[in-house]
């Protein structure tokens, strides 16, 4: 298969079945793209999440585009990011045209409400995930916790807080290797 259209369609696919965003596409992003194709490895895509986090725009799209630049450049940045952002297209073209004559209906806002519950269980997998890999020391869970209280409770962007996270982790670097 074209290479460009390998990664439109395997983005697409990733893209129609994610709900909740881009915190529930990092199970997905897992297994397509580390486990099934090996188009990165498990630390790369931690990488790119990050990075996607704190750059603007859409983490799933900032993601995906990482990836198909990296495969294939310029040209795989765009497929990727097309492949993941199509499928909401669409349905939310769909969704959009229907809503307002459904949204009242009981059963609608019954299935919305669950789907928001799954949603948060996908994201707790995900940031679960993410904390068994990138937590390895009493240093690295510090960063963890400083972290999310200053977001969680003291309403600290989250862009500074990576940024200050980013900052400790060479901190934490270039005392370790002072130690050796």
């Amino acid at each position: 298969m074209h290479p460009y259209l390998d990664l439109f369609l395997t983005f697409a696919r990733m893209g129609v079945c994610t709900f909740g965003g881009g915190y529930a596409m990092l199970p997905i992003l897992q297994r397509e793209v580390v486990d099934k194709r090996g188009w990165a490895t498990e630390d790369e895509l931690m990488d790119y999440y990050a990075i996607g986090q704190c750059t603007p725009g859409v983490i799933a799209v900032n993601t995906a585009t990482f990836i198909g630049y990296k495969l294939h450049g310029v040209l795989g940045g765009i497929a990727a990011t097309a492949g993941v952002i199509f499928p909401s297209l669409v349905i939310i073209i769909i969704i959009a045209a229907f809503i307002q004559q459904f949204a009242h209906l009981a059963v609608v806002q019954d299935a919305f409400s669950g789907i928001r519950i799954a949603v948060c269980a996908l994201v707790v997998q995900s940031v679960w995930k993410m904390a068994r890999k990138g937590v390895v020391d009493v240093p690295t869970a510090a960063i963890l916790l400083i972290t999310f209280a200053a977001v969680a409770f003291f309403g600290v962007s989250p862009v500074i807080m990576v940024v200050v996270a980013a900052a400790a982790g060479i901190l934490i670097g270039m005392i370790r290797r002072r130690r050796v």
